[in-house]
């Protein structure tokens, strides 16, 4: 155990986040995601929901302060501006809605493919799927 770390953070999800250097990317994705296929490193977390893993995540990963957008959701098949419920939360929980781009199915597919790690969620939302770019710690 460790104390001020979120219970929802694994061994092997603290490992992934702190092996990542800045640039790199994890992705958090749905149930219905293609991870197996795709990942390079996977970790799943079955049960439990997109956003609670977003925010575990959040509360030890900087986002990329170089970047002018460090995180990405999928875009909504056929409704490319549609913002669905499990997306406007995901991105109130980023806090800058400024800091959020969208790419388009397949386009989040390559992507999420090149991420150092993909961290499948239970979420059984459509859409629940969010890249988020590394940044760093200031001295």
């Amino acid at each position: 155990m460790l104390k001020n770390i979120d219970p929802l953070l694994s061994p092997e999800l603290l490992h992934a986040l702190r092996a990542m250097g800045h640039g790199d990317e994890i992705a958090i994705v749905d149930a219905n995601f293609p991870a197996t296929a795709l990942a390079r490193r996977l970790i799943r977390q079955d049960g439990v929901t997109v956003t609670r893993a977003l925010q575990a995540v959040l509360s030890v990963l900087p986002l990329d302060g170089f970047v002018d957008r460090p995180v990405h959701t999928m875009q909504v098949v056929g409704d490319p501006g549609g913002v669905p419920e499990v997306v406007a939360r995901m991105r109130q929980m980023i806090g800058a809605p400024d800091l959020c781009g969208m790419l388009e199915r397949e386009s989040f597919y390559l992507r999420a493919r090149d991420c150092f790690a993909i961290l499948q969620t239970g979420e059984t939302l459509l859409y629940g799927n969010i890249i988020l770019k590394k940044g760093v710690i200031g001295a």
